[in-house]
């Protein structure tokens, strides 16, 4: 089997310092490759020394990594993509090992997972908040990935053309990983080397604020493809509440034939109602999720497998 056509896409921020060895990275291990560079707002010379590097340049105004992801998912046309961060800190070399396994075993995604013995290029609270975010997504979906905030992946074609891309920044890769675990996609791993920024070039990643929006958004996806699941466990506490407040009000009802808290008799009462509407809501919302992932199912269906 043969890969086709490879595109290597390199969204980037003000990495000047390190934009020029990634494009000479990735062109070495890929010579048949088109290298695009797609520049975020660069205050700096990151766009020049691209194009110098022999990479094709373009922009995205919209700030953020995920804005630059759904801008080259629905630009570029291939049949692999090989997605990397334009730092230098992911492993070139290693682009045609995942190229090849993904058309071989005609997988939709290969992820780069990290290995590094450099503390300053994968510091420990990251690695921390990588492994609670990994379990905790394990636990939603009952599956997950060793490695899912990396930015080293391979994609089919049919993959790229059945991801609604809905997250703005360094949440993306989150959502990606949550798209190949819903729609069933055969996916697979290879450790890949993990190294420190050149001098000069510096982490856009926010440790606390991108954490923080990288848990809501495995919340919002859980809400979102888990909606029986999610508004049943809140009607249930609803209940256990509801079921709580009306022990003391029976015992009281069933000695004396009075109900002597009224209001918190209608909180009761509001309680239950809104427990049932939270179940409806659930069973309801399930049908919409179905049918919404069975249209991305059948866009992904349009296209062949890697390597067809």
């Amino acid at each position: 089997m043969t890969a086709g056509r490879i595109a290597v896409l390199l969204p980037c921020y003000n990495e000047e310092a390190a934009i020029a060895r990634t494009v000479e990275g990735f062109r070495a291990a890929l010579p048949g490759a088109t290298i695009y560079v797609y520049d975020n707002n660069s205050s700096d010379r990151t766009m020049a020394v691209a194009a110098a590097a022999g990479a094709v340049v373009r922009s995205e105004r919209r700030q953020g990594k995920g804005a630059v992801v759904r801008r080259m998912f629905a630009d570029i046309d291939a049949d692999v993509y090989v997605m990397a961060d334009g730092d230098a800190t992911y492993e070139a070399g290693a682009a045609p090992r995942l190229v090849d396994l993904l058309v071989r075993d005609q997988l939709d995604m290969v992820v780069g997972t990290r290995v590094t013995e450099i503390a300053a290029a994968y510091r420990a609270g990251h690695q921390f908040g990588n492994k609670l975010l990994t379990g905790l997504l394990t636990r939603m979906f009952g599956q997950s990935f060793s490695d899912i905030l990396t930015g080293y992946r391979v994609f089919s074609r049919r993959f790229v053309k059945s991801f609604p891309v809905l997250s703005a920044g360094f949440e993306i890769e989150t959502e990606i990983s949550i798209h190949a675990l819903e729609l069933a996609m055969p996916c697979a791993e290879l450790p890949t080397a993990y190294y420190d920024r050149p001098e000069g070039s510096t982490s856009k990643l926010s440790t606390y604020a991108d954490g923080w929006r990288i848990l809501w958004t495995m919340v919002a996806l859980y809400r979102s493809e888990r909606p029986v699941t999610f508004f049943g466990a809140i009607a249930i506490v609803l209940l256990l509440v509801a079921a709580l407040l009306a022990v003391p009000l029976a015992i009281t009802y069933m000695h004396t034939g009075l109900v002597p808290r009224f209001p918190t008799a209608v909180l009761i009462t509001g309680l239950t109602i809104v427990a049932v509407l939270c179940a409806f809501s659930g069973l309801i919302l399930d049908t919409v999720t179905k049918g919404r992932r069975e249209i991305k199912r059948l866009m992904y269906l349009q296209h062949p497998a890697p390597g067809e």
